[in-house]
């Protein structure tokens, strides 16, 4: 079968997955007051139990103030909300399966709530949530600090409660993404900079406080991006060797895994080249990469939550991609969210029994 390749094993310091299949970090804001519930626990069980390698959760807020816009998105910080994860964790172990958290900090991005807001200030680099649209004030030196602070807390009590990796997230426009845009990071300390590596310094700075909580043999990823959700069309690298310079800087800091975020998996990341961002990320870096995009489906993700139906789309392209060592895992969002069997139902060759995605998912926990 050709889907054979997304099923061999994958091993990579103490990770051993039996395929190439991670299930990527979706918001699903069902935790109230930041806890996960047993319902939430349940919902990854199944993904494990029926065959994904690796799950990485839906984005979890550490502890800063304002680290997350909704209240019902979970929470990776202090009691009962550790507690509720550990049983996650365990959840997950009991139905054969690996799991990391991912740690978020949505930085400059309001409220998704009507009547609720963060119990703090906004934080990002520069008071700016897109390129001239004010919003909050800079980030001092001291938030800044406390900030790589409570990314490393998180990801010390990521394994201290039993997880088997941990996800920063990177990407979208989300905090750590703020500082490596020059359209959101005009500062002019140690943490701002005209050239894109000095940008990343504070997310170098965030995976040296992570290293040095995990140690040195438990993997850490890193979620990235060239889109935000503040504009489609932005790259921050514009070529590969401005890649290379941003991510190797990352991977000197201490990432072990880079997790690729396209809209589109399949489309080519710079001319003269059919590599993907996944493709040309692990060729300027040499670490494992992660592809993610609109994988098994039609439609591109933003449309398909934002209502537009998503129909099971081939598979061979990524097979392809994959098999000729452009990536080394695969990861699947709105597939899995829609259908907890999806990795059987391509492992067994039963394709017809694929599901298409509709937003009416986004409603319930399953």
């Amino acid at each position: 079968m050709a889907s054979d390749v997304l099923f061999t094993p994958f091993r990579f310091k103490g990770l051993a997955l039996p395929n190439r299949i991670v299930m990527a970090p979706m918001t699903r804001s069902f935790s109230p007051g930041g806890v996960a519930t047993d319902d939430v626990a349940a919902y990854y069980r199944r993904r494990a139990e029926n065959g994904v390698g690796l799950i990485v959760t839906e984005g979890t807020g550490v502890d800063r103030p304002a680290s997350l816009n909704d209240p019902n998105i979970p929470r990776f910080h202090g009691e009962p909300a550790l507690a509720a994860w550990q049983r996650v964790a365990a959840e997950v172990h009991a139905g054969g399966g690996l799991i990391a958290p991912q740690l978020w900090h949505v930085g400059a991005v309001r409220s998704q709530a009507k009547d609720w807001t963060p119990p703090g200030p906004y934080d990002s680099p520069s008071g700016l949530s897109r390129p001239d649209k004010r919003f909050g004030e800079p980030m001092s030196e001291e938030d800044v600090a406390d900030a790589i602070r409570a990314f490393a807390d998180a990801a010390g009590a990521a394994k201290a409660r039993g997880f088997d990796a941990v996800e920063l997230h990177g990407a979208h426009g989300y905090l750590i993404d703020q500082f490596f845009w020059d359209g959101t990071n005009v500062r002019e300390d140690a943490y701002g900079s005209k050239e894109l590596p000095g940008r990343a310094r504070f997310a170098a700075d965030i995976l040296r406080a992570v290293r040095k909580a995990v140690g040195p043999d438990f993997p850490v990823i890193l979620r990235v991006s060239q889109w935000k959700q503040q504009d489609y069309e932005v790259k921050l690298a514009a070529d590969p060797k401005a890649l290379e310079a941003w991510l190797g800087a990352l991977v000197e800091a201490g990432a072990d895994i880079i997790h690729c975020s396209q809209r589109r998996f399949w489309e080519p990341e710079f001319e003269g080249s059919d590599l993907n961002f996944a493709g040309w990320a692990k060729k300027v870096t040499g670490v494992p990469t992660i592809t993610v995009g609109s994988v098994g489906l039609s439609g591109e993700f933003i449309a398909g939550f934002g209502g537009e139906r998503s129909e099971p789309a081939s598979l061979e392209r990524l097979e392809q991609m994959l098999d000729r060592g452009d990536f080394d895992l695969v990861g699947v969002g709105r597939a899995l969210l829609q259908d907890p069997e999806w990795v059987l139902k391509i492992r067994d060759g039963r394709r017809h029994e694929l599901q298409p995605f509709d937003r009416s998912a986004m409603a319930t926990l399953y």
